[in-house]
Order: C-alpha cells, then sequence, then structure tokens
C-alpha cells in the first residue's frame, strides 16, 4: 500500500503512516500565484493500493479541491485503487434541505469524490449515518466511541459517570458511548434553536445531580450550544461537565468561549488539526486517531473486516 496526504493534517497522516510502519508518498501540493492547486507525485505508484488522508476542514473549498486533485492524478498515474480518507467529512451538516430551494451539498461533494475516480473512502463519525448511501462506492464510518471510551475510564471511571447528549438527535451516540462505559445512565439535553449557532437550553432530562456528566458529540462548531448545555448541568447540580467531541472545528471565537465556559475540559481528536490557540488552552486536550484509522487501512488493504474493530 501507499499513504498519500495533502496540505489539510500532515501530522495525522504522519502518525498514520507511523503506526503503519510505511512512508508518506512523495508528493508535492502546491499554489500557483493564483492560488490554483497543482499536485505532483514524484514515485511510481501503478498497480498501488493507494491511501488519500485529506479531512476537508477549515479552509473546505480549498482542502477539498487538494483531495479531488490528488485523486485524480493517483488515476492518471494508474493507481490499481484509491481510497479517500478524509477523517473530517466538510459539508456533512448539509445532509438534507432545510427548507425550499436550498442544496444538499454533502451529496454534491459525494459525487465530486466519486467522480475524481475515489474506488473507496473512509471517514470518522459522520455527521449523519445516511451520507454513506450519497456515495455509490463502498464507505467505512469508523466511530472513536473506542478511544474515547478508554480515555474517559483512564480518568474518570472511579466517579459517578452519566453519558450526556447535547439534543436529541445524538442520543444513540451519545448511548453507544454510555454502554461501552459499563452501561452508564443517559440524560439529554433539550434545547431550542432559534438561528444557526445559537441555541437556548431549555431542560435536562435526567437527574445528573452530583453526576461526573460527559457531553458527547461529532461535532464543535462556535461552541454556543457546548457551552450553554454545560452551564445548563451545572445549574442542575452536576458534580462537573467533561465534554468529548470528535472533530474539533473550533471555528470563530469557540476557543475562547470554551475556555471562559462551566466546562471542565473539552476533549477532541487529531481528525482536523488543531489550531494555535486551541493547543495552548488549559481546557482543551487532544486524542489521537491515527491508531484507529492506521489499523482501518491495514484492514482495507488485507480485505479483512473493519467493523470487527468496534465489537
Amino acid at each position: 500500500m501507499k499513504i498519500m496526504s495533502g496540505n489539510s493534517n500532515m501530522p495525522l497522516a504522519r502518525a498514520i503512516a507511523g503506526y503503519l510502519e510505511q512512508p508518506l508518498t512523495d508528493a508535492s501540493v502546491r499554489r500557483f500565484a493564483d492560488e490554483e492547486i497543482f499536485v505532483e507525485i514524484h514515485e511510481n505508484v501503478r498497480g498501488e493500493d493507494v491511501f488519500v488522508v485529506q479531512p476537508t476542514a477549515f479552509p473546505a473549498n480549498d482542502n477539498l479541491m487538494e483531495l479531488l486533485i490528488c485523486i485524480d492524478a493517483l488515476r492518471r498515474a494508474s493507481a490499481k485503487r484509491i481510497t479517500a480518507v478524509v477523517p473530517y467529512f466538510g459539508y456533512a451538516r448539509q445532509d438534507r434541505k432545510p427548507g425550499p430551494r436550498t442544496p444538499i451539498s454533502a451529496k454534491l461533494v459525494a459525487n465530486l469524490i466519486t467522480e475524481a475516480g475515489a474506488d473507496r473512502v473512509l471517514s470518522v463519525d459522520l455527521h449523519a449515518g445516511q451520507i454513506q448511501g450519497f456515495f455509490d462506492i463502498p464507505t467505512d464510518n469508523l466511530f472513536a466511541a473506542p478511544v474515547m471510551a478508554a480515555d474517559i475510564q483512564a480518568r474518570y471511571g472511579d466517579q459517578s459517570l452519566m453519558v450526556v447528549s447535547p439534543d436529541v438527535g445524538g442520543v444513540v451516540r451519545a448511548r453507544a458511548l454510555a454502554k461501552r462505559l459499563d452501561n452508564a445512565p443517559l440524560a439529554i439535553v433539550d434545547k431550542r434553536r432559534d438561528k444557526p449557532g445559537q441555541s437556548e437550553v431549555m431542560n435536562i432530562i435526567g437527574d445528573v445531580k452530583g453526576r461526573a456528566c460527559i457531553l458527547i458529540d461529532d461535532i464543535i462548531d462556535s461552541g454556543g450550544t457546548l457551552c450553554n448545555a454545560a452551564q445548563a448541568l451545572m445549574n442542575e447540580g452536576a458534580a462537573s461537565v467533561t465534554a468529548y467531541i470528535t472533530h474539533g472545528v473550533l471555528s470563530g471565537a469557540a476557543v475562547s468561549r470554551v475556555t471562559n465556559s462551566a466546562l471542565k475540559e473539552l476533549v477532541i481528536t487529531d481528525s482536523i488539526q488543531a489550531t494555535d490557540a486551541a493547543k495552548d488552552s488549559d481546557k482543551i486536550r487532544i486524542l489521537t486517531i491515527a491508531p484507529l484509522i492506521g489499523e482501518a487501512i491495514r484492514r482495507i488493504a488485507d480485505e479483512s473486516s473493519v467493523s470487527s474493530l468496534f465489537d
């Protein structure tokens, strides 16, 4: 196999390659003066099984174009199979029509990746499971829950835990994590969103008094919803609130908002390369999912089961 990377998250690509004991493919992804992207592969990939690591986080459009051009370059270089490894799948929140005359951009991006020449897609914690159906090629959706559960057990296993979903839509994800934590009890934050990026917490479903609450979600963007939920849980008598989020988008003033919130700690994965502000924050900690992705890549290359990773 060969591991190739765009510029979106080079540290994660190096960690995955290190886990697999494989060197990164010698390639250059650069820009011309007018910001056009140019990809050149400096070694033979004919007949190879190539995995392109490129999360499509900010700047989403640039990173998406890098991925598409990398795939096209590999296809034209006669790679046997091309797998797009997209730890964070941008545009995933646009998976349905929220109103009239609006796009379903997640489907459009799926079409672009397929038409560029990808034979397979590997992602982590897709915002909605049905996005797998947007692709006409095999798609593996990995879960960060095992990595998070191990960390929670190591750090909070001696406390009275309660897993909390920040909204009704995340109950399935929260229940799956609670099951891994010896069937910890579950609570739900009932909220009303007035407009995008803003939310008002209404009430807490479940008794959180005296509990070490673990908020679980797939994406933290502006951080408003999460910080409001943490404050509501503390108001209901929670002993502490820690958030475990797969994708730390952390746009705008999100890091400052988290730092000044009631959260004890925010734990994110390295699916997106963390900003300097996130790395410097005392309240933000980063878990690596490189071994998880690396093992999935190994199993895909060996034609063995990926789903057994989560048994």
